[in-house]
């Protein structure tokens, strides 16, 4: 629960103007959280002059006082940042360090969920990258086949099913070279959540620690696709009862250098 120090609390009442559900009053000028519709938002741990403010529920270690130098992103180049990044599919023959792959999962766990859920797991795959390949080339493969054996004038992705079974014949010729899938990267994270939105949101904040840590990712569709339904590769996972695989993010260090940014459509606006 959501606890308040009275010895520390000055009663200014700011947490009680910021807590969205009304859970917090004020009782003989101190601040009072029932713990009846608080959704452990932490809003009032954040706000606090006094720091008066702390829950037992989670690490309080985790929490971090502001300041300009360390919190200050420089929206300019915030923008160029996200400008810059693409989509990597050529990789060093490198490992990525644990540190890294913390600091990318960490990017993932303090982004914002629907109703404070926090439902967004992770699963890491370094060891089991072989298995996991074989597993998901022969779910694409299959799944190849069924649309080429139903084919009709309003298929539309017929390319996609010639794709699939060309790269897993490629890949039993030769696994070392004929990687399609993975593009021989060190590790891939899948980000699993009960709500799309919320597991959506986390892989897009992991993809921006990822490219500030000097790593290149790209999100695999394909993978995500194949393990649909397939119980074989979910087993395989782990993945926990309730939740769905939302994204398959494939991570190395670019084996690639790019010079500029590119272009894009203009923005699609409206405006009231």
């Amino acid at each position: 629960m959501i606890s308040v120090n009275t010895e520390k609390c000055i009663g200014c009442g700011q947490c009680v103007k910021d807590c969205f559900l009304r859970d917090i009053e004020m009782v003989d000028s101190k601040a009072k959280i029932n713990n009846v519709t608080c959704i452990k938002c932490g809003h009032c741990i954040a706000i606090c002059p006094k720091a008066a403010v702390s829950t037992d529920e989670y690490n309080m270690k985790d929490v971090k006082n502001y300041n300009k130098e360390e919190f200050l992103v420089d929206a300019d180049n915030l923008l160029n940042f996200i400008k810059f990044r693409r989509t990597i599919r050529q990789f060093k023959d490198k490992d990525v360090e644990g540190n890294k792959i913390s600091k990318i999962i960490e990017a993932g766990r303090f982004t914002q969920t629907g109703s404070n859920m926090q439902d967004v797991s992770y699963i890491v795959v370094k060891d089991g990258l072989q298995e996991l390949k074989a597993l998901t080339l022969e779910s694409l493969k299959k799944l190849g086949e069924n649309m080429l054996a139903s084919l009709t004038p309003q298929t539309m992705f017929k390319r996609y099913a010639e794709m699939w079974i060309k790269m897993y014949e490629e890949y039993q010729e030769n696994s070392n070279e004929n990687d399609r899938l993975f593009f021989n990267a060190p590790v891939v994270i899948i980000v699993t959540a009960n709500s799309e939105i919320n597991g959506a949101l986390a892989a897009s904040n992991m993809e921006l620690m990822t490219n500030a840590l000097g790593l290149g990712t790209f999100f695999s569709g394909f993978f995500v696709r194949a393990a649909q339904g397939n119980k074989k590769i979910m087993d395989f996972l782990g993945v926990k009862e309730g939740k769905q695989i939302i994204t398959c993010m494939v991570i190395g260090y670019p084996n690639v250098k790019y010079l500029r940014t590119v272009p894009r459509k203009e923005a699609d606006i409206c405006w009231k």
